[in-house]
């Protein structure tokens, strides 16, 4: 199919919300090249209040919903009535794969090292994610060649593609927690299972470091069930800390983020939203292979890691994360002048 006469791309990445937030740049780039063409995002419908932060999609397809349709017909017909042009299967499934083919997708572009795109897919790119030393968001964005864009941004760059131009207004209620005087600070201690997580011992070992820093709020974050795992550790940490885990549904979390000054978590999706949307950030990793921060550290303006010198975590201690969230206080306290 000539590319010229592509009218709409579909990107389908049905897994985790850092994920989503690192293959959202991809929507920008095709935008940057091709301002009229229609962008989709495939995605579950947890992610759904992430993807719609995103100026650059213009409609997200909830793949919940078509797994709701028990009847393989019934898919085909719904992917059908979308009039996709090309699918761009940048987390490899093999199911939607197939959904693609038989729905008649003109371009279905895969990665050559899933055995399923050798029979569903048309177009498929040289790429290997499990070798290569690109970061994670890079390695999303070589799949542009097939649309013909063949200059994509690196790692530094990506930074200006993420467009997370609709985050909602933050509430009132949660406005009010925050301190306009003072360093507004997140701390996102768990990470739902997705990464190798810094302990909570070393946790209350910053935090009793940052509460004598009076120029700083502290707030804790974490799902609902996140909270009942963290009630004990929780009760453990100075008054003046504020407790936010499952008190907010996913888009106000996001706003929230947006309204603070910084974010501290390990490799997980609030981790990346903190990048995306420009405040500081700070990671923390593993030196082990896939997870470490070659491939998964946070991209941003204000965004930096720590790596572990071996594959423990917790080889990084809480005076190394102070230096950094002091330099962030006196940068802010320069800039207020």
């Amino acid at each position: 199919m000539s590319f010229n006469r592509i009218k709409h791309v579909l990107i389908s990445r049905v897994d985790a919300i850092g994920d989503v937030v690192l293959t959202l740049p991809m929507c920008k780039l095709i935008k940057e090249h091709y301002p009229d063409i229609k962008i989709s995002f495939l995605g579950r419908n947890y992610t759904k209040s992430v993807v719609a932060c995103c100026g650059s999609v213009d409609e997200f397809i909830s793949y919940d919903d078509i797994l709701a349709m028990k009847d393989l017909s019934g898919q085909v017909n719904y992917v059908k009535s979308l009039k996709i042009d090309q699918a761009v299967h940048v987390f490899p499934k093999k199911d939607i794969a197939m959904l693609m083919d038989k729905a008649g997708v003109p371009v279905r572009v895969g990665t050559r090292n899933r055995w399923y795109h050798w029979l569903y897919c048309n177009s498929l790119v040289k790429l290997s994610r499990k070798n290569s030393a690109l970061h994670e968001a890079e390695l999303n964005m070589a799949l542009l060649t097939k649309l013909e864009i063949d200059k994509t941004p690196n790692a530094a760059q990506i930074a200006k593609y993420y467009d997370f131009s609709r985050v909602e207004n933050l509430l009132a209620r949660f406005r009010s927690l925050i301190d306009s005087n003072k360093f507004n600070l997140i701390i996102h201690p768990l990470s739902n299972g997705s990464g190798k997580e810094w302990s909570l011992e070393r946790y209350s070992q910053l935090i009793r470091l940052l509460s004598h820093n009076k120029q700083i709020k502290l707030f804790v974050t974490g799902s609902d069930k996140e909270r009942e795992m963290l009630k004990p550790w929780l009760s453990t940490l100075p008054a003046d800390v504020v407790n936010l885990t499952g008190t907010m549904p996913l888009t106000q979390f996001v706003a929230f983020i947006s309204s603070v000054d910084g974010l501290i978590a390990s490799g997980t999706g609030p981790l990346h939203l903190a990048a995306a949307v420009g405040v500081h950030t700070l990671g923390l990793f593993p030196n082990v292979k896939p997870i470490n921060a070659q491939r998964w550290r946070p991209i941003g303006e204000k965004a930096t890691f720590l790596e572990s010198e071996s594959e423990s975590i917790n080889d990084i201690l809480a005076k190394d994360l102070m230096n950094i969230i002091t330099g962030w206080v006196s940068y802010q306290e320069v800039e207020s002048y």
